[in-house]
């Protein structure tokens, strides 16, 4: 797969020359590989929020490069077709609905790229179709469920046809129905239509079914690999505030106690297989 996102020695620092300072990015290095589904995960103050915005060009380094499918995010000239190609969702949709109908928020993204109004109409139904909202283009987006105004507003974004999708605790705001609604059609765009996939979120179940996982700490990258590979390490994510999936913590014990559990069991499933035999 070709290299999508490329992040070298990225630091970011808020109130720059100020006595109130704080380096919220420390020297970041970062590779995203086209078709990928990544999740970040890291405790409040971590610096995920403050990285899921330098991909997407809302803030531009303090120091270092960020580069979007060869679109270097510094330069201004490339703002808009960064945001284009790099979708964000963000934590509360409400704040991304725009319009008085579901149908005229997802037209919102392409009319402002100066799309073909023949064409909009069909980017709106082919990007409600693609979250399962085709039914409700009628609907008043505030009359909506969390978790289908969430979808909306992924839709919207997938209107402008971008490659990647960055969701940004895009499911914090949900209740556990509305969290398996959006994760569910974002894992399905990844799968099916090949998006590019940044999940930052607070929930380790969330993390489980990405390609890789990368945890932040004070501002950098501590640890990245597969699921497999991160909840192994049950104790160091502890120390470091995180939580880890339950049948992943239920398995270290066990090994702990001598079950010889394998290192890539981490879901229930997996779990009760092993037991199982």
């Amino acid at each position: 797969m070709a290299r999508l996102i490329w992040v070298q020695g990225l630091s970011h620092r808020y109130g720059a020359d100020t006595d109130h300072e704080i380096l919220a990015l420390d020297n970041v290095d970062l590779e995203i590989e086209a078709g990928e589904f990544v999740a970040i995960i890291g405790h409040n103050g971590s610096g995920k929020s403050t990285l899921a915005k330098h991909l997407n060009a809302l803030l531009v380094p303090s120091q270092g490069k960020v580069v979007i499918d060869s679109l270097d995010t510094a330069d201004e000239k490339n703002l808009w077709e960064i945001r284009r190609r790099a979708g964000m969702v963000f934590q509360n949709p409400d704040n991304q609905l725009v319009a008085t109908t579901v149908e005229e928020d997802v037209a919102f993204g392409p009319e402002n790229l100066g799309v073909e109004p023949s064409r909009i109409r069909e980017r709106v139904e082919q990007a409600l179709s693609a979250v399962g909202m085709s039914d409700f283009q009628e609907h008043a987006p505030h009359l909506l469920s969390g978790g289908q105004k969430q979808r909306v507003a992924i839709a919207g974004i997938l209107a402008m046809r971008p490659i990647c999708l960055i969701m940004d605790e895009a499911t914090a705001m949900l209740d556990p129905a509305g969290r398996a609604e959006v994760l569910e059609t974002v894992r399905r765009l990844n799968r099916e239509e090949g998006i590019t996939v940044l999940h930052i979120t607070h929930y380790m179940e969330e993390a489980v079914g990405a390609d890789r996982i990368v945890v932040m700490e004070a501002g950098r990258i501590v640890m990245t690999g597969t699921p497999a590979e991160v909840f192994q390490r049950v104790d160091e994510l502890k120390a470091m505030g995180l939580s880890v999936p339950q049948a992943a913590e239920l398995a270290d014990r066990l090994r702990k106690r001598g079950v010889q559990v394998p290192p890539d069991v981490i879901t229930v499933e997996e779990l009760v297989g092993f037991l199982c035999r």
